[in-house]
């Protein structure tokens, strides 16, 4: 695509630079702006908000997957159900009618307790105790006496335990740091099971998108990253990325691939009950708001050197010098003295 310009400048042509034709303009008038015939096209400068993003696929999930494992041997009785979210005191699953139970605490459930036990174990479990109000005055300390085998009976009976006793195995119970969200029952009824094998699959109940990246896009994998996340029924929500997906071999996020990351979707995100479906995730690469933008096609490359447009005014033409910023969607941020929301520009035809 060519064109002249005249009124002072000298002949120039356009030249498609990057995302935008460009028409080279110079003048003769010691840098001064140079006045142009009539420009093919006529565009607006406006006042929008710039964002250049990537969108690719994702799938719905919960964040901090992790296997159960039974520390002893047995059979599952009661298979754990998938897709169900548990709390403090509900039964995760049976192993030999024997209901294994989940409670709070970051220390895993490493031993037996019976009378005359000591530890922060044994303190965890009795906050447990009183916060499902099975204390009954119980001091929440560290010793395993004969008041806490009390409570800990009455509370297997309540449990449907077939023989209670008041002591608890290291099987009895999971220790989780909160409420938790069951992914997969990994044994079926009837499955022997023993320390080798996951029994269920356990996430927390915040709610997260998993992507994959290619590995060009290592900046989009940075925390925090902005994101919108639209699901298989139209819905959206707004959210970021909180970091890469560790990989269950143990060779990290990083594979032939590309990287995985892991979203985090804002706080109060209305999330559909059906969420199987692939949904797509748009990332925010760079924005700008409410900044002064114009086509691609207005911007000009001065000869000698920099950019500019043609400003239209009713018959007259006047280039004047700009600074260029971020550009998407065929718009592109432009700065410069006298610059004005509603001004009407040169373009040339796309």
């Amino acid at each position: 695509m060519k064109r002249r310009l005249v009124a002072g400048a000298v002949a120039a042509v356009v030249t498609v630079v990057g995302v935008g034709a460009f028409v080279v303009v110079s003048d003769d008038s010691g840098g001064k702006a140079a006045t142009a015939s009539a420009p093919p096209a006529v565009a607006e400068i406006t006042r929008a908000d710039l964002v250049r993003s990537k969108t690719v696929d994702g799938h719905f999930d919960y964040a901090n997957r992790r296997a159960v494992k039974s520390p002893v041997e047995g059979t599952v009785t009661q298979a754990a159900e998938a897709g169900k979210t548990l709390e403090r005191g509900q039964v995760l699953y049976k192993r030999d009618a024997r209901p294994v139970v989940l409670l709070y605490g970051s220390t895993p459930m490493f031993r037996d307790l019976t009378v005359g036990t000591l530890g922060p174990d044994v303190q965890q479990l009795k906050r447990n105790l009183r916060d499902l109000g099975r204390a009954r005055g119980l001091p929440v300390d560290n010793k395993y006496d004969e008041a806490t085998q009390a409570a800990v009976k009455s509370w297997q009976k309540a449990l449907g335990v077939l023989e209670p006793t008041g002591d608890l195995g290291k099987g009895d119970v999971v220790f989780q740091e909160g409420a938790v969200r069951v992914v997969a029952a990994d044994a079926a009824l009837a499955d022997q099971i023993g320390a080798d094998k996951p029994v269920l699959t356990i996430a927390s109940t915040k709610p997260v998108v998993r992507v994959q990246l290619d590995k060009d896009d290592q900046a989009l994998a940075k925390a925090g990253t902005r994101v919108e996340v639209r699901f298989p029924d139209g819905a959206t929500a707004a959210g970021q990325v909180s970091g890469t997906v560790k990989a269950e071999s143990g060779t990290g996020a990083e594979t032939t691939t590309g990287i995985q990351v892991e979203i985090t979707l804002d706080d109060g995100a209305a999330i559909p009950e059906d969420t199987t479906g692939t949904s797509s995730v748009k990332f925010i690469q760079e924005s700008r708001k409410g900044v002064l933008t114009v086509p691609v096609e207005a911007i000009v490359a001065l000869r000698e050197g920099g950019y500019g447009l043609q400003i239209v005014r009713a018959s007259t033409t006047t280039t004047v010098r700009v600074e260029t910023g971020m550009s998407a969607d065929g718009r592109i941020e432009v700065t410069g003295a006298g610059l004005a929301e509603g001004m009407q520009v040169g373009a040339a035809k796309p």
